[in-house]
């Protein structure tokens, strides 16, 4: 696995590797200094993270989700029932599209900064009401969707002074 230390996106994939009880390494990479395996591995997108699997790289966070729940066995993190799978790949999609967009204006500045806390503010109210009383975005475990909203609770942290 290809990774930032800080970055959510690699994050969701260790978490996901962890809960099906994949053993594998861990490289570092240089956000500054790509490393030739990585541009060689996502040569399109040029980022991380980046699952290396029987000599196959595969990209994107939330499509190395998926590719690691197809591919290693239980415990499943996508749910087996046909509607409960499409509401998780919906609220990870809704999650990665959505609010990551939003959360990318904290780093930006003045009324665009503004507008973001605002964005942000309704995202967070949308989630709010979708969970209410449930502890999990689908059925009664952690799975997918939770994976992939882990990284709202981390850039809260991140961004909490601004």
């Amino acid at each position: 696995l290809l990774g930032f230390w800080y970055s959510p996106f690699s994050h969701r994939v260790e978490l996901a590797l962890k809960i099906k009880g994949v053993n594998y390494e861990y490289i570092e990479e240089d956000r500054n200094n790509k490393s030739s395996l990585l541009l060689q591995s996502n040569p399109i997108h040029k980022k991380i993270p980046v699952l290396i699997h029987n000599g196959k790289p595969i990209v994107e966070s939330v499509v190395i989700l998926e590719y690691i729940d197809e591919t290693f066995d239980s415990p499943s993190i996508l749910p087996k029932d046909p509607y409960d799978h499409a509401l998780a790949r919906f609220w990870a999609k809704f999650l990665d599209d959505k609010v990551t967009a939003v959360v990318n204006t904290f780093f930006r500045k003045g009324d665009e900064q503004e507008k973001g806390k605002e964005e942000v503010c309704e995202m967070l109210k949308v989630l709010d009401n979708e969970l209410k009383d449930k502890k999990f975005f689908v059925g009664d475990k952690f799975g997918f969707s939770d994976i992939v909203a882990n990284m709202i609770a981390l850039w809260l942290i991140v961004t909490r002074p601004y």
